[in-house]
């Protein structure tokens, strides 16, 4: 025989689909698996080099390299492999600097590739320190061993070592193995058919039917491609801890791996919120003693899907991983890469399929290494890649274990752990604060596993003072026992001939404004105004709207602002849903309230008769507690609800607050319509602090040019604008801004790029993003814009303003970790008091706040979602009914937002989520090009693909002229024009071929998949493709076309168009090559 001679055997299916990774992601070391040892003491080389040689004697499957036959992958044994053991002598350089260097060296094999098809896969090193200090590595490929592996290894390392050491070394000393790793591969192959797969497949099809994807809160989004960079984290359950959860274990019949599992489960659910958790878990698979003592490919993967809806007990949710787990224990035979060609999951270059998070709790057997003249200890690998998102791993730390592993861990007594996680997902910090939630939760489960997994303690209780005391601290002094009116004439006395209200050519002083307002007071007086008697009032822009708000108020009575521009029916309904008793308005407008029965009074043709009323200031038996006005803000159900707001409330919105400093130096624009709520900020900020308000019309503020034409002129100050508007005006003219000195913005989230804008182009003294429901009164929250990094695409909410706090609960009102998603509820003097005449609406989103012992503390639930930032601010993350599922894959509409608006040649967009047929979801994204260039859906599609998977991308777009925008400045989202997805899908249902290329692909896709009909739109994982299929088709195209394609190609480009595109652009790239169509018919691009 040979030297170049092999045997070939068929791959196991664990190795095939390993083999398929490395096709996928070649030149990759993520599936490395080294084991570091340090010896210590008198080291006999030559002993340790015959103790190698005879266990790669021994072991075939440290002799295999993978050749590749009829397209599909095989083991190839080398009969006489040498495999060599490398010395490097470090003790050339100084003694403090060995350490360092073998570091350094041992970092850099750790991340050296193995080339499958050449081999070796396993590399021996052994760095000498000094005469009695060593660092041995073996390295090897995940495809020849596994953990169990190394601990056979490990054994027969310590045997053979001593045996040849004492030179007495008979071929007795370890016996020779029943059969090697082929053998069990074959016999798998030919178990693994008939009936015996269709029992184990029959039972993971029910268990596996639907599976969600699970969605880790993390600190960056997923990256479209997986890059593999990895950290680790330790984690050690003390002593006491341990035995607590043995001693349960034992009290509830389950095994220390039930409670762990379960335990990390719970986290996971209160992590996510999410109810269907799955995890992968590793599974030893050496359930025939014959095979205990191999080295090779054994181990499993073993998906543990636990339901834990209902909230339950930990003991219940304890009984149900009990039954998960031995359920799969049950069919652990079947081997996870024939589960994922049976259930064919959604298929991503960043992600796993089935499971993105790994829980074990190692079994290998590990006995203490003896070697004869040495004292060894394992080295503890800082692995710097992950092959998921996120691992943990846990050991129990018995007396073989502390020897083995000594140094820190010599004293460990209890459980200890590693967490191996994705970088490009998570920062170090965030797994710390991920290990101590886990230790809470044991503790909590120890002291009573009849608590329900909501109401477990998850915080400590620093966590818990941060979130929710030094996070609130916002107490302030301010005039909470006054009314606004009251707090107004305190300003006119202090600046009666100041210029309160300006609009185009009219003005009045304090003095004149206060004496307008009482004569329109007293007079609504003598009509019956007064305490929470309601007051409709509907005026165009113009003084005469100032006016008619300050005369309700000094009545005693609440203004219900109402839009001309609304629709009738709209206005009707809010007339008739407020009970108002009069109505203010002008006389062109009343055409717009039909046969309102209640009296009306017109602010331009009744003036002369009001302006014979008393000018003095009227009293009113009205309190702070007191109604002020009523918004009506849109409804889910399309009816308006009208928000009933005090006078403290305003109050604490503009009086000695912290976010904002006002005063009778100000200019202050209101830009807004009165009817909605950011105006409440703009009149009464600048009335109630003696500044000066600029109203300004609708026309100039729709037209960025003029509106900044304005700002100057006028010499605003202060302004305050929606999202949408400040977005269009940073776009146009960016320098608009820059005279400023406070400006805010809010209403919805900001894409970041146009705070840059503003930045560089002429950034006002404070740049303020403010955020807040209108049942908080305007604003509960600001965040100060200092600067924006680069990298930026959003940006937080900040901290709540003064006399405000803000929580971040879970559906079970429990304060949600630092990091992790949860809506956002507001407490405080700014809540409203009601929604009028809806109780029980009211009693669904004003709720009692259980922080806070006084009986009238409540809380408002607003249905956004959002989460702390490790700075203590709070980042915006959109609402709940704007999250998602499709596929299975929760998605965040604003992420993909956030990612089109990065595109050149996107100015705005707006993703939303159409379902013409029940369960068939697509998205469609709207957009706003540049004025330059309008892209097409061929590039925004490859565009997006490039950083986002497959599932998050539209697919649909929609190009508009603008986005269109509610009377309050705010995207209108029901406004978009509808896009009809069934037809367009329907078209789309089958299409042929449309030249040469495409007419191969379909033929190779019909043959190894056996369809009789091929579309070129036809995805190759939906229609049952797999990893082996995949590596046939590659291999068929290479025959029939002659180029050479990657495995990576196919999940990049899965459809048959797609791939020929891919095909074509490779042949144009290398020399001309001509594609005729056999055809002729053109390929069409599909716009909307």
């Amino acid at each position: 025989m040979s030297e170049q001679e092999v045997f070939v055997f068929p791959t196991s299916f664990a190795q095939q689909r390993l083999w398929f990774l490395d096709q996928l992601i070649s030149g990759n070391a993520i599936y490395n698996v080294p084991t570091v040892i340090r010896l210590t003491g008198s080291l006999n080389l030559a002993a340790l080099e015959q103790t190698f040689s005879e266990i790669v004697r021994r072991h075939e499957a440290l002799r295999t390299t993978f050749k590749v036959l009829d397209g599909q992958p095989v083991q190839a044994i080398e009969p006489n492999l040498s495999i060599p053991l490398s010395v490097v002598d470090l003790r050339q350089f100084p003694e403090c600097d060995r350490e360092p260097q073998a570091q350094q060296l041992l970092a850099a094999e750790f991340e050296r590739p193995f080339d499958l098809s050449s081999g070796p896969l396993l590399r021996i090193m052994l760095f000498q320190l000094s005469e009695t200090e060593h660092i041995l590595l073996l390295n090897m490929h995940h495809i020849i061993c596994d953990d169990w592996s190394i601990g056979v290894l490990i054994g027969e390392l310590g045997t053979l070592y001593t045996a040849f050491t004492n030179v007495t070394y008979v071929s007795t000393s370890l016996p020779e193995l029943p059969l090697q790793y082929p053998d069990f591969a074959e016999w798998q192959r030919e178990w693994l058919q008939g009936e015996v797969l269709e029992t184990q497949l029959g039972y993971w099809r029910q268990q596996l039917n639907g599976i969600p994807a699970l969605n880790l809160p993390v600190d960056r989004p997923k990256p479209a491609f997986a890059t593999y960079r990895g950290a680790t984290q330790t984690l050690e359950l003390s002593k006491k801890l341990s035995d607590a959860l043995q001693t349960l274990s034992q009290q509830e019949g389950a095994t220390l791996f039930m409670i762990l599992l379960a335990t990390f489960q719970t986290l996971l659910y209160r992590y996510t919120h999410e109810e269907d958790i799955a995890v992968g878990s590793p599974i030893a698979n050496r359930n025939r003693r014959e095979i205990e003592g191999l080295i090779g490919f054994f181990v499993n993967s073993l998906v543990l899907r636990t339901d834990l809806s209902g909230n339950p007990t930990f003991r219940e949710v304890l009984n149900r991983v009990r039954q998960v787990t031995l359920g799969a224990y049950s069919h652990q035979d079947l081997p996870f890469e024939k589960l994922v060609e049976e259930l064919h999951p959604e298929r991503n270059l960043n992600r796993h399929p089935l499971f993105q998070v790994v829980f074990g709790f190692e079994n290998a057997p590990m006995s203490a290494l003896d070697l004869p003249g040495l004292i060894p200890s394992f080295m503890d690998i800082d692995f710097k890649t992950t092959r998921f998102d996120l691992e943990l791993h846990l050991w129990k730390c018995s007396e073989d274990f502390r020897s083995l592993w000594g140094g820190k861990w010599e004293d460990s007594e209890g459980i200890r752990g590693v967490v191996v996680y994705n970088t490009d997902l998570f920062d170090e910090a965030t797994i710390t604060r991920m290990l101590g939630h886990f230790k809470m939760l044991l503790e909590g489960i120890v002291a009573n596993p009849e608590q329900r997994i909501s109401n477990l303690p998850l915080l400590s209780q620093p966590e818990l003072h941060k979130l929710l005391i030094e996070c609130n601290k916002t107490a302030a002094d301010y005039p909470h026992t006054k009314c606004i009116h009251q707090l107004f004439e305190n300003q006119v006395e202090q600046n009666h001939d100041s210029i309160a209200v300006i609009f185009e050519d009219t003005q009045l002083t304090y003095q004149e404004l206060n004496i307008r307002s009482n004569q329109l007071a007293h007079h609504l007086q003598k009509m019956g105004v007064g305490s929470e008697v309601l007051v409709g009032i509907c005026v165009e822009r113009s003084i005469d709207m100032i006016v008619g708000l300050l005369g309700i108020l000094k009545a005693g009575g609440a203004y219900v602002p109402l839009d001309s521009n609304y629709p009738r029916d709209r206005l009707n309904f809010m007339l008739d849903d407020s009970h108002i008793s009069i109505l203010l308005t002008q006389e062109k407008l009343v055409d717009n309230f039909g046969n309102f029965p209640n009296p009306v009074v017109y602010l331009d043709k009744d003036w002369q008769t009001i302006a014979q009323e008393s000018q003095e200031n009227p009293h009113s038996d009205v309190t702070s507690n007191n109604l002020a006005y009523v918004i009506y803000t849109s409804g889910s159900t399309g009816k308006p609800k009208g928000v009933a707001v005090t006078h403290k409330a305003v109050n604490r919105l503009v009086c000695n607050t912290n976010y904002i400093k006002l005063s009778p130096d100000d200019k202050i624009a209101q830009a807004s319509n009165t009817s909605f709520d950011a105006a409440t900020f703009e009149i009464w900020g600048a009335l109630l602090n003696g500044a000066q308000l600029v109203r300004i019309s609708r026309d100039v503020t729709l037209s960025p040019h003029e509106f900044a034409l304005q700002l100057r002129q006028k010499g605003i100050s202060v302004l305050f604008l929606t999202t949408a508007l400040f977005q269009q005006i940073a776009r146009d003219v960016p320098q608009a801004f820059s005279s400023l000195r406070y400006l805010l913005f809010g209403g919805e989230a900001v894409d970041a790029r146009w705070v840059k804008k503003v930045f560089k182009q002429g950034a006002p003294k404070q740049l303020i993003h403010v955020y807040g429901p209108t049942e908080g009164t305007t604003f509960s929250s600001y965040y100060s814009v200092q600067d924006v990094p680069e990298s930026a695409t959003s940006i937080p909410i900040g901290r709540p303003i003064a006399n405000t706090q803000i929580y971040l609960l879970d559906a079970d009102l429990q304060p949600v970790p630092i990091g992790i998603v949860g809506e956002l509820y507001i407490g405080g003097d700014g809540l409203a008091r009601e929604y009028i005449n809806r109780p029980d609406i009211t009693a669904e989103r004003f709720i009692y706040n259980p922080f806070n012992n006084k009986l009238e503390s409540r809380l408002y639930k607003t249905g956004d979602l959002a989460r702390y930032l490790p700075d203590g601010n709070i980042e915006f993350l959109g609402r709940i009914d704007n999250q998602v599922k499709i596929r299975g894959f929760r998605i965040e509409l604003g992420e993909i937002e956030a990612i089109l608006n990065q595109h050149s040649a996107v100015r705005e967009t707006v993703v939303i989520i159409r379902e013409e047929i029940p369960g068939d979801k697509h998205l469609i994204a709207y957009i706003v090009p540049d004025q330059q260039q309008t892209p097409t859906s061929i590039n925004l599609r490859q565009f997006l693909k490039e950083m986002l998977p497959e599932y998050m991308v539209p697919s649909a777009y929609v190009v508009l002229e603008s986005l269109p925008l509610t009377p309050n400045g705010k995207v209108d989202r029901r406004a978009l024009p509808a896009v009809d997805t069934l037809s367009f899908e329907m078209k789309e249902d089958y299409v042929a071929p449309r030249d040469r290329v495409e007419e191969v692909l379909v033929e190779i896709w019909a043959k190894v998949l056996g369809k009789q009909q091929i579309s070129v739109r036809d995805n190759f994982f939906e229609l049952g493709g797999h990893s082996l299929l995949a590596t046939q088709l590659i291999s068929r195209i290479r025959d029939a076309l002659q180029i050479e394609l990657s495995v990576r190609n196919l999940f990049e480009s899965p459809t048959v168009a797609s791939l020929a595109r891919h095909i074509e652009t490779m042949c144009w790239a290398a020399k001309g090559w001509d594609n005729t169509s056999s055809t002729g018919n053109e390929r069409e691009e599909v716009e909307f």
